[in-house]
């Protein structure tokens, strides 16, 4: 078994420097340039970009293969290996759009968020355990795969709808909708700024263990940070580690809260300086830098992608997030709705893409006003697997 971990653990990197790889080539194909010659440059550095997702999707399914052979059961059983599938399915729907609508600069929009789906599972605990009673159905597969499948494709509908907005909203000026999209992009360079922080340490090895009491008892927590923010009423058990500056805000109730939020505060302070850079080496905002190298980008097709992500989205996500969801709580809590957290935010997402729906459909809301509604559905899907995990406690801690 042990040798299986290793090889899913291998496979997994791999996936991922494989995935950041192909970014780099897909940004290749947006360089503006208007000599004749560099089309076929583009057409290569797309082909080499595609190529090297599909090779790093396979090596995600030997992950899956492999820890799912080590563990006995599928591996979607706990937030790291929930997190892992769901950026896996977005790069499966990102490879399934790119060969229907051949639109490269989906690539490196998509691929980016995709790697940071997969890093954010670093920030939970990744070795095996047998599964909780209440984990032990098959109803545990076909809900969580399938809810990762669909908020996945939901998902696209975010990336498509921010190259859209980036595009089309006057950058020429500070005005409302480009510093809301700015916000949006500090956000992503936040998200950019915890891989690059988590990643960092976990090569260096750092770990500090702090004790802190729970309704059960003392629980040890495993620091893989440098504790900005030390759980609340937790004591440092490591010895020449750093000592925290403020304790966790107690009414953070999610499963091992402090590291978590430590795990923010880090983001914020890196990304930060990472967005601050940018501006610095652009001199502009970071919408107004790449809002001429999107012109070519179609925004009909933008939109319509938008929307087809949507719709084939929503199904899924009802069947996954509702339907299965109900049956699997039936049988294991002998109810079907008990207003957990988790359940809560699935309905509230589940009204949300109804509503874009039927905005869309019946009241013709196109363009521009499309894309900030799929802006707000990401934003609605990232805060249930995010914040309600950091905040929240519930039937599903033990993810």
């Amino acid at each position: 078994m042990e040798n299986l971990y290793s090889i899913s653990s291998t496979a997994l990197y791999t996936a991922f420097v494989l995935y950041l790889i192909a970014t780099f080539f897909f940004g290749a194909t947006i360089r503006d340039k208007n000599k004749n010659q560099m089309d076929g440059r583009r057409g290569k550095a797309a082909s080499i970009g595609i190529t090297i997702t599909i090779i790093g999707f396979l090596a995600q399914i030997v992950y899956v293969i492999t820890r799912w052979m080590a563990s006995g059961h599928a591996p979607v059983s706990n937030m790291f290996e929930f997190m892992t599938f769901f950026g896996m399915c977005m790069v499966l729907a990102f490879i399934i759009l790119y060969f229907i609508y051949r639109l490269t600069v989906l690539g490196l929009f998509a691929l980016p968020i995709a790697l940071v789906v997969i890093a954010y599972a670093s920030m939970f605990p990744r070795e095996i355990a047998p599964l909780v009673p209440s984990l032990q159905s098959h109803w545990l597969y076909i809900h969580v795969t399938t809810v990762s499948l669909g908020n996945a494709i939901l998902s696209l509908s975010f990336v498509t709808a921010l190259i859209y907005l980036t595009r089309q909203v006057d950058q020429t000026t500070l005005n409302k909708r480009s510093a809301w999209l700015e916000a949006i992009l500090y956000t992503i360079v936040v998200a950019i700024g915890f891989v690059v922080i988590t990643t960092t340490f976990n090569v260096m090895g750092y770990n500090a263990q702090f004790e802190y009491p729970s309704g059960n008892g003392t629980i040890v927590s495993n620091y893989h940070l440098p504790a900005i923010a030390g759980p609340n009423g937790g004591v440092l058990i490591t010895e020449g580690a750093m000592a925290p500056l403020f304790e966790t805000p107690s009414w953070m109730h999610g499963a091992d809260a402090g590291r978590k939020f430590n795990t923010v505060v880090w983001s914020v302070i890196v990304g930060t300086i990472l967005y601050g850079l940018i501006r610095l080496f652009t001199r502009k905002r970071i919408g107004a830098a790449i809002q001429p190298l999107l012109r070519k980008a179609k925004p009909d097709l933008l939109d319509e992608i938008t929307y087809r992500a949507v719709a084939i989205g929503f199904p899924v996500f009802t069947l996954g997030g509702l339907i299965f969801a109900a049956i699997w709580a039936q049988i294991a809590w002998d109810r079907f709705w008990g207003w957990d957290p988790k359940e809560v935010w699935a309905l509230i997402t589940w009204f949300f893409y109804a509503a874009f729906l039927h905005l869309r459909l019946s009241r013709g809301w196109h363009g521009e006003k499309s894309a900030w509604l799929a802006v707000g559905g990401f934003a609605i899907i990232m805060f249930n697997l995010v914040a309600v995990n950091l905040v929240l406690a519930g039937l599903h801690s033990y993810a």
